[in-house]
C-alpha cells in the first residue's frame, strides 16, 4: 500500500432554498434572443487596454478569476485539511493485458471525522513511460463504466434510476457497466491515453441537502459561510486537483499531459477546474450549457434563474443575484474560457441539446479566441458555426456540435482525443 500525504486548502459552502423547478419559461426562439453586449475580455474594469500577456496574467485575468469566485462558483476560505492517498487495489493484466489498473483511495482528514473518494485508473501497457490521461468525474459510480468485476462499488448516495435497478439511494451490482457506452476504456487505451474517473458523489452528493454528506462537513464548523461561498461545481472542481496531486506523485502517469473532460453538470465543472488549476494540460466539456460554456445573456434554454432555482446547491448565493438580470453580471462564460488560455479547450454541443444551447456554447469558443491569439495561438476566427459532424480541431480553441441530444456518444470521444492527439499528446 503506498501512502502519502500532504496540506491543502479547503472550503466552505452554504446551502440554500427549495427545488422549485417546474414551470418557469424558456427560449427556444432565436429571434427572441435579446440583444446584449458581452463584458470586454481585453479592457480591464478601468477601462485601461490589455495588450500584453503579461497585462492579461497579472491583471485582467485576476479580475476576471475573482468575479467568478465571488459571483458564480466561490471563493475559497483558505482553510487546511490532510490528504492520505492509499493504493487499494492493482492489476497488471487488465482489459485482456492491454492495461495496468488501480484504484487509489483518498482520504480526507480532519481531526476524527475522514471524508473519502476512489480515482479508477486505467492505464495503457503500450505506452512507453508515463501516459497521458484523461480524467473525468462519473455521476452514478466507477463501478458504472465498465463491466469490469473487481471494480469497487462505493455506498454512498447515489441518485435512483429504475433503468439501472437503482433505488434507496444506493448502488449495487445490477448497476455495473450501465453507463459503459459514455466511458469507451478499450479505444481511449488504444490510443494510447489513460482514464481516470471518479464518483462526483463521493466530494458532494448532488441534491440540495448534500453538503453535510461531503468534503464540506469537515470545515462547516470552523467558519460561517457566507454569500460567495462555493457550490457543489467548485466542490467537485475542487475532488479534480486533489487527483491532479496525486497524478504528480504517481510515476506511471504524465502529469504534464492531464486532460480534464466532463458531461452537462460535470462539463460545466471542467471548465471551472481548468479555469482555476492551471496544471491541467487541456479542457473538455460537452454539452455543459447554463453555467458552462453557453452565453448567460443569451438567455436561450436554460437561464440563470431556472439553473438557480433548479439546483440551488450548484453556485454560490451570489449568483442568485442574477436571477433574471443577466446584463448585471460582470463576467460571461467567454471569460470562464478565456482563463483556460493558453492551453487547449475544446467545447462540444450536440443539435437537439436546445436546453444547453449549443449556438451561445460555439459563440463563447468564438469570443475566448481573441486571448489565445493574444498568447500567439490559433482561435476559431469565423463568428458562423461549423457544419454538422464537421468539428474544428487545429485551433487552440476546438468545437464540435454533432447529431443527437444530451450525452456523451463515441464521436464526442474519438473528438476528444483527435483533438488531444494534435494539442497535448
Amino acid at each position: 500500500m503506498n501512502i502519502s500525504k500532504i496540506s491543502i486548502p479547503v472550503f466552505i459552502f452554504l446551502i440554500t432554498g427549495p427545488v422549485t423547478h417546474a414551470q418557469q419559461q424558456h427560449n427556444y426562439d432565436e429571434s427572441k434572443v435579446p440583444d446584449f453586449v458581452l463584458p470586454s475580455l481585453l479592457q480591464d474594469k478601468k477601462d485601461n487596454p490589455v495588450k500584453t500577456v503579461d497585462q492579461w496574467e497579472n491583471s485582467r485575468r485576476q479580475e476576471i478569476l475573482h468575479w467568478f469566485e465571488e459571483h458564480v462558483y466561490g471563493k475559497p476560505p483558505g482553510e487546511q485539511v490532510n490528504v492520505v492517498y492509499q493504493t487499494i487495489s492493482l492489476q497488471e493484466d487488465a482489459l485482456e493485458d492491454q492495461a495496468v489498473k488501480k484504484e487509489v483511495k483518498v482520504l480526507f482528514i480532519n481531526g476524527e471525522d475522514t471524508v473519502d473518494m476512489n480515482i479508477l485508473i486505467y492505464l495503457p501497457k503500450s505506452t512507453q513511460g508515463p501516459a497521458p490521461v484523461f480524467l473525468g468525474l462519473n455521476f452514478y459510480g466507477n463501478h458504472t463504466i465498465h463491466s469490469d468485476p473487481a471494480v469497487v462499488i462505493h455506498q454512498k448516495w447515489v441518485r435512483n434510476n429504475e433503468d439501472f435497478d437503482i433505488s434507496g439511494h444506493r448502488a449495487t451490482e445490477e448497476s455495473r457497466g450501465v453507463r459503459a457506452y459514455r466511458w469507451p476504456v478499450e479505444a481511449i487505451i488504444q490510443r494510447g491515453y489513460g482514464l481516470a474517473t471518479i464518483y462526483y458523489g463521493d466530494l458532494f452528493p448532488d441534491h440540495k441537502k448534500g453538503a453535510p454528506d461531503g468534503v464540506q462537513r469537515l470545515f462547516a464548523p470552523r467558519k460561517t459561510p457566507d454569500a460567495a461561498s462555493w457550490g457543489a461545481i467548485a466542490t467537485w472542481a475542487w475532488g479534480l486537483s486533489r487527483a491532479m496531486d496525486y497524478f504528480e506523485n504517481d510515476v506511471d502517469i504524465d502529469q504534464s499531459k492531464v486532460i480534464v473532460m466532463g458531461h452537462s453538470r460535470l462539463g460545466k465543472t471542467s471548465l471551472w477546474a481548468g479555469a482555476s488549476d492551471s496544471r491541467f494540460a487541456a479542457v473538455i466539456a460537452n454539452n455543459s450549457g447554463c453555467g458552462g460554456a453557453s452565453l448567460f445573456r443569451r438567455r436561450y434554454g436554460e437561464t440563470i434563474e431556472i439553473i438557480n432555482n433548479s439546483f440551488p446547491h450548484w453556485f454560490c448565493q451570489n449568483f442568485h443575484r442574477f436571477d433574471a438580470a443577466e446584463d448585471d453580471l460582470p463576467v460571461d462564460q467567454h471569460m470562464l474560457i478565456a482563463l483556460i488560455a493558453p492551453r487547449p479547450v475544446y467545447v462540444a454541443s450536440a443539435v437537439e441539446d436546445r436546453w444547453a444551447d449549443p449556438k451561445g456554447e460555439f459563440l463563447s469558443v468564438y469570443h475566448a479566441s481573441e486571448v489565445y491569439r493574444l498568447y500567439g495561438l490559433q482561435g476559431i476566427r469565423k463568428k458562423s458555426m461549423p457544419p454538422l459532424n464537421e468539428p474544428i480541431l487545429s485551433s487552440h480553441t476546438g468545437y464540435h456540435i454533432r447529431s443527437g441530444g444530451h450525452d456523451v456518444t463515441r464521436f464526442d470521444w474519438e473528438r476528444f482525443m483527435d483533438f488531444a492527439d494534435l494539442h497535448v499528446k
